[in-house]
Order: C-alpha cells, then structure tokens, then sequence
C-alpha cells in the first residue's frame, strides 16, 4: 500500500503543476485581451469600452497624466483615454489632478510625462521649471463675457474704463492662462496690463460661476472665462462676448494649447515619449474626423461639466485639432516663438523670445520605438 501512494504522489505532483501552468497562461491571455477590449475607468468610476482589435501588455507600463479638469480643450487625452490609443502604444494610463503649479513641479520632477497647458509655462520655464514644448494641440478655447446689457460693446469702452482705472476683469488664477490672454490683449489694443500702471484691476476667482456671479453683481466688468463654460453662459443669452481666442486676429490661427514634455523624459524616456505622442495624434485625428462621437465619449464619460451636445460639437470645431497629416505642415516652433515676443511685451517674459523658441521647442522623432 506505502508503495502505491508513493507511485501516486508524483503523477498528482506533475498533473497539479501542469493544470497550474495552463491556468496562469489563461489568465495572461484573459487579461491580454482584457487591456484591449477595455479602454478606460473614467474619472466618475463608469466602465467605457472600446475594441481595438489588437492585444496590449503594457509595453511602457503605468503612468499618470493630468486628466480630471473639467475643460473641453482636454478632449485630446480624453479621447486618447477611452478609445485605448494609449493603451494601443503600450501605457496604462492613470488620471489624476492637478492645479497649475502642481503639474509644473510634476513635471520638473519627472512624475508625470507631459501635460495639456497654454503659453502660461513659458515664465516658468525661463524661470527654470525643467519643462519643454513638445507639440501643439489645438487652437483658441478662451472667451471674455459682458452682461448682454454692458455699456461694453468693443475695445473703445474698454479703453474708456482703463483710462480711469476703474476696468476690472475677472480671471481664474494671476498668472494663469486666461490672465495672461487678457494681458496680451490689452497690451495690443495699447492699454496697459502692468499692475504698477494702475489701468487695470485683475481678479482671481476659484470657480467660474463666482466669476458669472461678480458680473451679475458689477463687481467685475469683464468675465475671462475658459470653455466650456464661457460659451454655456454666452448660450444663455444672458451675456454677450467680446473676445474669443479662436477667432481674434491676434490669436487666430495658432496653437494656444501645447503639450509640454518634462525634460527628464526628453532625456531619458525619448522613446517612451515619442509613443506618447503617436497616442496624442491619432487621437487629434480621430476628433478631427469624429467629433459627434468625441462629444459622446466626453459627456458620457463626464469629462467635461458640458451637457449641451450641440455646443460641444460646435466647440470641438472650432478648435481646429489637427488632422494626422497637418502635423508635418503645421510649424509650432513658430508659434511658440509669436507667443514669447507677446509675452516679452508684456514683461512676463525677460529673455530675447527666438532664443526662447530655439532652446524651448522640442520636436520628437516619432519613429522611435516603432
């Protein structure tokens, strides 16, 4: 009998180790076809599924990208996100938050890749933030807004308003985007932006609707507001706009959002980098030709506080994403040189703007790690 049961014990041994084997295969291939099928978790816990056809093991494996800010013109990685390009170019993508300076020291510190932001990063590049362009995304996404009965109807009541320092404009952050465009503006149409010249009066406001709520109160006289909740409140009919990113002729035409590349990826990660981008431009593409289905995937998703379809759509045009083909005709190098000289007439920039264009714009070989 003690000699059956040994005879027995290895051949259970072996059958165990087998079926253990073809178990963990399985599940490597459940899970392969798992990366693919399942595209992303959006930022309200909602599952979005979309086939790629192709399986995934995470070439790169996981990273965190600032994606849980609300504003339309992040459409590019929200996409990228769902329809899996990023997992399609072997990243596990994290979403995560962030507030301007956070992502900049994220950035500085290698923790995150890149990141969606407008010409506000160039002080702080000069400043030392070890961040470089590294493409453009889209074009203008900015609106400023007066109460539909505002004595405001162009840039001469403004001038008016400045002259005796009483012109006051509402803004998300000093030093952020909105702030910035309005700055720029200002100066072009002759009107001093600098604090020390007392023409005007820029005020921080944490939420948008705080903003609407200042202009409704004449705390404010002009409203610098993102999309797309500038265009949700000029919808209304409530409110009128005086200046729009995308069409006015200062901006027209060019990029406002980059994506900018931390410098210890630049260097050390170019291929990983190079992916990243091939991600970033199918998605531009997609929307490009897609963008009924590029609003669904933001509202479904709950990208964006937009509801309004219509709107989006009409946005997402209006951006003007580039198509696959126009990243090779379209030069941001210059367009990153055009917002340096206006950010050097404004004094938040110190350095000679070329310079700034030449040693801060980076173009990625694409063909690395393919």
């Amino acid at each position: 009998m003690k000699k059956r049961l040994n005879a027995v014990i290895p051949l259970l041994l072996v059958t165990s180790l087998i079926l253990t084997a073809c178990s963990k295969e399985e599940t490597k291939e459940t899970t392969a076809t798992t990366v693919a099928t399942t595209a992303a978790t959006t930022a309200a816990g909602e599952t979005t599924v979309a086939t790629t056809g192709a399986t995934t093991d995470y070439k790169y494996g996981k990273i965190k990208l600032v994606g849980k800010e609300g504003a339309l013109c992040g459409i590019p990685l929200y996409v990228a996100y769902t329809k899996g390009f990023f997992a399609e170019e072997g990243f596990d993508v994290e979403l995560i938050s962030a507030d301007t300076e956070t992502r900049k020291t994220y950035l500085n510190n290698g923790d995150i890749p890149v990141v969606n932001g407008d010409f506000q990063f160039f002080p702080s590049i000069e400043n030392g933030v070890n961040v470089k362009v590294i493409d453009g995304l889209h074009n203008g996404c900015i609106k400023f807004l007066v109460p539909k009965d505002s004595n405001i109807t162009d840039i001469a009541q403004i001038k008016e308003l400045s002259a005796a320092g009483k012109l006051r404009i509402g803004v998300d952050e000093i030093g952020g985007t909105p702030h910035q465009v309005a700055s720029v503006w200002l100066e072009k149409n002759g009107i001093s932006a600098l604090p020390a010249d007392n023409k005007v009066t820029f005020l921080p406001f944490s939420d948008g609707n705080l903003q609407v709520t200042a202009l409704e109160n004449k705390e404010i006289d002009v409203a610098a507001l993102w999309d797309p909740f500038g265009s949700v409140q000029e919808k209304t009919g409530d409110y009128r706009v005086i200046f729009d990113l995308a069409t006015d002729p200062i901006f027209a035409g060019k990029y406002c959002c980059f994506l900018y590349g931390s410098n210890k990826w630049i260097e050390e990660k170019p291929e990983q980098l190079a992916a990243l981008l091939r991600a970033y431009h199918k998605s531009q593409d997609w929307i490009a030709n897609n963008p009924d289905e590029s609003v669904k995937i933001v509202i479904d998703g709950k990208f964006s506080s937009i509801e309004d379809t219509e709107l989006a759509v009409e946005l997402i045009k209006h951006y003007e994403l580039p198509k696959e083909h126009e990243h090779t005709t379209r030069d941001v190098g210059e367009d990153v040189k055009y917002f340096a000289q206006e950010l050097y007439s404004i004094g938040y920039l110190q350095g000679d703007p070329a310079e700034f264009a030449k040693n801060n714009y980076v173009k990625i070989d694409l063909t690395l790690g393919q």
